[in-house]
């Protein structure tokens, strides 16, 4: 391990990684952080499968959730909803992150991104943005699981019991993070297979019970607002697996590749039940709630089956709290590296080299906010997500205008009238899901916004004082240059 240095004010130290000549940047990006053995063996590394399957549980982790477009606009529109839209916003969001993960694959992802393009305020604040978000989102995912434990032990779904279910299903879980990347990613494979069985089941049951003019229905009272969010929610986050770019085993290869596999599984995971349950079945649209999936299970195949589909929904949920709190530990890691946080947080397990403090720090957030009443926070979480993709949009177009010459082993192959346009959409659709929030949301959003800036200045204060040790360009280079005059070890 390096040993920590203690960062004396200079020019340096509050620099912007954006200021750095492109060559001397390029070389200093922050693959992993500075304490973890220089030679780390390859078999550490992320490869393609688990890493499908971790992206796939960032986006989806099943259909789970996506039942309320049907209430919303009827089986017409919500099949059209799930073949269209990866087509104005997944797609889009997929080749951003692609390009850029590949061109700068570095641990941290969108932060990095935005500091590139507009210097160190912008990078930190798109990480307080979306690491608020992702805390608050996976802070559901605990408490899920305590509720469908209830359901089988009703005992626990109140009071002191329901707080230690909700304690130790978090520590469980995020034990397991603890333990490595791959871990994870072959657990989320066998997550994945078991909770995704079931809808394959139903499908091949629901076979002779299809009447093809189902689908072609549409709701009388169409809630557009209920049908656009939970389709923004169920087919976003694709950039998450970002802040994991420099644990990826050959990222510029790998990456790509992984978000197609992952896209295609997603599609398969939404439209199998949803041409399935929708076909088969003629209820009321109002009773397509959350979790109405069992129920079809139960309806067309038996009993076992739903039961079968509720287990899938506690695995999903464990798959998706694994995939975020991964996410949100390497994106702390990354903001260490990059200079934005003390390097406290860029510190590593000996064990398995995962980011503890960031996975504690995680953890601990997100538990806490599992206690709390979540309606209007989840808004706000999501708001703050909508910020923050639209200033990794513009991080994406600012770098194709400002950086042409940076290599990019993925290419998005338009130039850029072409990419104005396939950005317009989507970013479009962002500025529209904002402005159904309510002013609550607003007030939220606002003030943790302003929590995100003073805690930039607060940091650079440190920096400046020398209360607090940080990772410095200067710390980068000298690394950088150490390492290239050892000879190339076996």
């Amino acid at each position: 391990m390096n040993p920590e240095i203690q960062v004396q004010p200079s020019p340096i130290s509050t620099r912007s990684a954006a200021t750095m000549p492109e060559t001397l940047h390029e070389s200093c990006l922050p693959k992993q952080s500075t304490n973890i053995k220089k030679h780390q063996k390859a078999t550490n590394k992320l490869g393609l499968l688990p890493l499908v399957f971790l992206i796939y549980f960032e986006v989806s982790g099943g259909p789970f959730g996506s039942e309320q477009t049907v209430q919303a606009g009827g089986p017409l529109l919500a099949i059209l909803g799930f073949v269209l839209f990866p087509f104005v916003w997944s797609i889009p969001e997929a080749l951003i992150t692609a390009e850029l993960a590949t061109a700068l694959p570095g641990n941290g992802g969108f932060v990095l991104w935005a500091d590139r393009a507009f210097g160190s305020f912008s990078g930190s604040l798109m990480g307080s943005w979306k690491f608020l978000s992702g805390a608050i989102n996976s802070a559901a995912y605990p408490a899920l699981c305590a509720d469908y434990v209830a359901r089988a032990v009703p005992s626990i779904s109140s009071g002191a019991p329901r707080v230690a279910t909700v304690t130790a299903t978090t520590v469980l879980l995020s034990f397991l993070n603890y333990t490595g990347l791959s871990v994870v990613g072959y657990t989320a494979v066998a997550l994945c297979a078991a909770s995704l069985f079931p809808f394959f089941v139903l499908a091949a049951t629901a076979l002779p019970k299809l009447r093809l003019r189902r689908w072609g229905k549409i709701a009388k009272d169409r809630d557009w607002r209920l049908f656009f969010n939970t389709l923004f929610w169920n087919l976003n986050f694709w950039d998450n697996a970002s802040t994991l770019a420099g644990e990826i085993d050959n990222p510029q290869r790998t990456f790509p590749r992984a978000l197609l596999a992952a896209g295609l599984l997603t599609s398969v995971a939404y439209l199998m039940p949803l041409l399935a349950g929708t076909g088969a079945l003629d209820v009321a649209y109002s009773e397509w709630d959350s979790g109405f999936y069992a129920d079809v299970a139960g309806m067309i195949t038996g009993h076992w089956l739903k039961y079968w589909v509720e287990v899938g929904a506690v695995l999903s949920a464990i798959g998706l709290y694994e995939a975020q709190l991964s996410s949100s530990a390497f994106q702390l890691l990354g903001m260490a590296d990059l200079g934005f946080l003390p390097k406290f947080f860029s510190l590593r397990s000996k064990w398995f080299s995962t980011p503890w403090v960031g996975i504690l720090t995680s953890s601990l957030i997100s538990l806490g906010i599992s206690f709390l009443s979540l309606e209007d926070i989840i808004s706000s979480a999501n708001f703050l997500y909508s910020l923050g993709m639209l200033l990794e949009i513009a991080s994406f177009l600012w770098l194709r205008r400002k950086e042409p010459r940076l290599k990019r082993p993925f290419h998005v192959p338009f130039r850029m009238p072409g990419l104005i346009f396939m950005c317009l959409v989507p970013s479009g659709f962002l500025i529209y899901v904002m402005t159904l929030a309510s002013w609550k949301v607003f007030v939220i959003s606002g003030g943790l916004t302003l929590f995100g800036s003073a805690m930039y200045f607060f940091m650079e204060l440190c920096k400046s004082r020398g209360f607090l040790k940080f990772t410095t360009q200067g710390e980068k280079v000298g690394e950088v240059e150490e390492e290239e005059g050892k000879p190339n070890e076996a």
